[in-house]
């Protein structure tokens, strides 16, 4: 119970709100529940905290508006969809906190938006900008114009960083150093099986390190919802290795978030496991990582035990193309990913001194500018 006492001094809160919780089973928007929960982040604002919301919704209230088209193409259909639904999600979201004298932002979001640090760092300034003037941003996937939580998919190598708003909203969390995120969800918390189907699941109450078994326990996505456990996990990987609490809970309970945060026993809270600087955090957790560089076992020690950088006479094999700043993925001999780190050159030029020492950089290159491909502090060890 100590950890769950911690909960109570979060400043900086980011709320999840899945499909399952803002909708009922006909596919409108659960007023009672959804009215109840605003109340409670209501509460919340009035003690000084700052309340960033992060919703689905849009896809199933424009698809209830529109009704069903069998003849439209699959993506489109449901980009038309969020494009109808989203503006009634935010009409009713500006509705419910205005009643209690809340002023609300909406920020629509895609995987470049965090990808490129340029607009990570226009994202970050605005929205800390509207905590400052105790406005609540509510944030979703502008998914009228990205693909990627529609379909979610891997593409030319290139891994999409949030294919659900789980992802998204840990990203959220991360980047704005939030003190806490929680995820509210039709399911109570982590189980060690699936209570829908196997009656001796138990609900973990705190995860203390995100390990392989903890990781098995995920299940596939619920019913009219994108994410699924798996994808909270994954999420709460994301933000623990942040240094900030997670807690995935049951929102169909309306009094869900007064219990959270009087530092009650429910759902599943998963403790901080490390905190990496800002610049790490956007390394480790950059969008859409499409490149990559594989290195030798000594190499990956050196990486891994020593800290080292990464000097090019331990890459052997360069994929896909990146510009010098770039963010990719660091492979081991057998093609599994352990970091990651932004580079110092371009992929054609990493590829003319591949195996090389780094004294034999300026003579192929006829320049360098760094001995190292990746220095040690662009470096995130996954």
């Amino acid at each position: 119970m100590t950890e769950r006492k911690k909960i109570k001094t979060s400043r900086r809160i980011v709320f999840k709100l899945g499909t399952n919780i803002i909708t009922n089973q006909a596919g409108n928007i659960a007023l009672a529940r959804i009215y109840s929960l605003i109340e409670s982040i209501a509460e919340l604002k009035s003690q000084n905290k700052e309340i960033i919301l992060v919703t689905s919704g849009a896809v199933g209230m424009g698809a209830k508006i529109l009704g069903n088209s069998k003849n439209c193409d699959p993506v489109s259909l449901k980009q038309a969809h969020a494009a109808v639904g989203q503006g009634q999600l935010m009409h009713f979201y500006e509705e419910a906190f205005e009643k209690f004298n809340i002023i609300t932002a909406q920020i629509l979001l895609t995987a470049e938006d965090f990808s490129v640090r340029k607009k990570y760092l226009s994202l970050r300034n605005t929205l800390n900008t509207l905590l400052e003037l105790g406005v609540v941003p509510i944030i979703n996937e502008n998914d009228a114009i990205s693909t990627s939580e529609l379909e979610g998919y891997k593409e030319n190598g290139v891994t999409v960083c949030f294919g659900d708003n789980d992802k998204l909203s840990a990203l959220v969390a991360s980047k704005l150093d939030a003190d806490i995120l929680v995820i509210l969800s039709d399911v109570d918390g982590l189980y060690t099986g699936n209570p829908k189907t196997n009656k001796d699941s138990k609900l973990i109450s705190i995860v203390k390190d995100i390990t392989p078994e903890i990781e098995s326990y995920g299940q596939d996505a619920s019913k009219g919802g994108r994410g699924g456990m798996k994808t909270k996990i994954e999420a709460a990987k994301i933000v623990a290795h942040s240094g900030s609490m997670v807690v995935v809970a049951g929102g169909q309970d309306p009094d869900i978030i007064r219990k959270i945060f009087r530092g009650e026993e429910v759902g599943t809270l998963f403790l901080p496991v490390e905190h990496l600087s800002g610049r790490k955090k956007w390394i480790a957790f950059a969008t859409n990582i499409g490149s990559s560089i594989k290195v030798n076992e000594g190499a990956k020690k050196a990486l891994i035990d020593k800290k080292a950088s990464l000097m090019p006479i331990g890459i052997i094999e360069i994929k896909n193309s990146f510009k010098k700043g770039d963010v990719i993925s660091i492979l081991d001999e057998g093609g599994r990913e352990f970091a990651r780190g932004m580079t110092n050159y371009s992929s054609t030029e990493c590829k003319k001194v591949i195996g090389k020492n780094s004294e034999e950089i300026e003579r192929i290159l006829g320049f360098k500018n760094y001995d190292t491909v990746v220095t040690r502090d662009n470096i995130v060890v996954l």
